[in-house]
């Protein structure tokens, strides 16, 4: 008799891993102050990428008219 193949089905992923662990070792007022910093983080990333496509925009403006 051969043995069955077993699968597993739920693997966590690799975040919810983290946040599990995150979530035992810190209170939830750092967790809370992580994901703000974090959330800044991103913000400030999004901001300066506008920032360049803005400048890309005025300099192909200033190209045209000149």
């Amino acid at each position: 008799m051969q043995a069955v193949p077993v699968r597993a089905t739920a693997i966590p992923s690799v975040t919810n891993a983290l946040r599990a662990v995150e979530s035992l070792l810190l209170s939830s007022g750092q967790r809370t102050a992580r994901r703000n910093a974090w959330t800044a983080v991103l913000e400030d990333r999004r901001r300066a990428q506008d920032r360049v496509e803005s400048e890309y925009v005025l300099e192909a403006v200033a190209d045209h008219r000149s």
